[in-house]
């Protein structure tokens, strides 16, 4: 079956050839770990289980795993050693599984669920740029979506991800997830079951931010928990952005902080600007 699994709907047969994302029909990881720097409610104590899947279909300019999404490196493994993967990190004291950027590998991680299914959460960390329909397979396999909502400008998605019908998906996307997951379930500091949607702020954009943060509260709900990020930090191409080649600044990050509590978001994660460094980082 030709792949259209995400947005760009390439319609290319992966065991002949390549799509944008660059994946084959065979998975591939770019490393295994337990993570500690996700939000708190993922990862504090022994940490998240993540696992980096090689590639992506939105290829940011300034993405810091340009080694696994971009050059795509890593290693090939089976749908078998994917769920043999999900046993060995629930034995070390993982507190989830966490599938960071999984999405073109949607249908190949639910063999691996149908193979083994954790006692502990599934977490779908991802871009946000994907098909709700792709999103309506994941019912009763994730727990908890951890999901990027980058821009609110299609402008802005097309300049920096080269995806000019970003908005629209992540947003009918987003929505079906808190559908499938209307309840936020936090037991003893870890997250169970939910949703929580990152806000990145890039420079000189804080409209942008601020625009991603009314769909929130007025789509969402002001419960939501949105995780508002000042760690961007320009990396990978970001030089040729004049624009975007540097860190935010205090103010710019104020400004969408209060945006937030105008808006009576009740559920906020913020970052000191110090978070803007390479050192949490994992290495590939």
């Amino acid at each position: 079956m030709n792949c259209e699994i995400c947005p760009r709907k390439c319609n290319v047969d992966r065991i002949k050839t390549l799509g944008y994302c660059k994946a084959k029909e065979k998975i591939k990881i770019g490393k295994v770990m337990l993570h500690k720097f996700e939000e708190p409610i993922i990862s504090a104590g022994k940490g998240s289980g993540a696992i980096f899947f090689s590639g992506c279909n939105l290829k940011c300019v300034f993405c810091q795993n340009y080694k696994l999404s971009h050059y795509n490196k890593g290693r090939f493994i089976s749908t078998k050693q994917l769920a043999n993967i999900f046993k060995r990190l629930e034995k070390k004291g993982a507190n989830n599984i966490n599938l960071v950027t999984p999405t073109h590998y949607t249908n190949q991680i639910i063999e691996a669920l149908k193979i083994y299914k954790p006692n502990i959460p599934i977490v779908w960390n991802s871009s946000g740029y994907e098909s709700k329909d792709t999103i309506k397979k994941l019912k009763n396999y994730v727990d908890i979506f951890l999901v990027d909502l980058k821009y609110s400008s299609n402008e802005l998605a097309k300049k920096y991800s080269f995806a000019n019908n970003y908005v629209e998906n992540a947003q009918a996307s987003i929505t079906e997830m808190r559908a499938q997951q209307p309840k936020d379930v936090i037991e003893n500091g870890l997250m169970k079951a939910g949703v929580i949607v990152r806000v990145l702020v890039l420079p000189n954009e804080t409209k942008d931010a601020m625009n991603s943060l009314k769909f929130i509260s007025s789509n969402l709900g002001k419960n939501t928990i949105v995780s508002i990020m000042s760690q961007y930090t320009p990396m990978f191409k970001a030089a040729e952005y004049p624009e975007i080649n540097r860190k935010i600044t205090p103010l710019e990050y104020k400004r969408v902080i209060n945006c937030a509590i105008d808006l009576g978001l009740t559920n906020a994660y913020t970052q000191e600007l110090s978070s803007a460094t390479t050192i949490y980082t994992p290495k590939f």
